[in-house]
Order: structure tokens, then sequence, then C-alpha cells
């Protein structure tokens, strides 16, 4: 980040709502700065954390 972080968090939420703007948009998926919830039935959360794990991935971002 810049100078100073003042708006880090705020910087931070607005780019990973917009990697996960499809996912958040169908109730699949919440992002609250550092958090993603993904909440959905048995069957498909799998899925749902594989395709966010990899767009995370392509925007060179890392999960611990």
């Amino acid at each position: 980040m810049f100078f100073e972080l003042t708006n880090l968090l705020i910087t931070f939420q607005t780019m990973m709502n917009k990697i996960l703007k499809d996912l958040i948009n169908t109730g699949k998926v919440v992002s609250f700065i550092y958090d993603v919830i993904v909440r959905t039935e048995k069957e498909e959360h799998d899925e749902i954390v594989e395709k966010v794990v990899r767009r995370l991935e392509e925007n060179k971002l890392y999960i611990r």
C-alpha cells in the first residue's frame, strides 16, 4: 500500500468484492475484510470453495 494505511481495509474490501462479485451476488459467499464465508448445501460446498480459492490464486492472494 502507499504511504499511509488509513484506507487499507476499505481498499482491500473493495478488491475482494470485485474478485468475488458473482459469487457474492448468488448469496453463497460473503466477504468481510479478511474473512470469506461460504454458506451452501453440502453437495455444492466443495465446488464453491474451489472457485473462491482459484480466484484468489489468480489475483495473487493467498490463504493461511
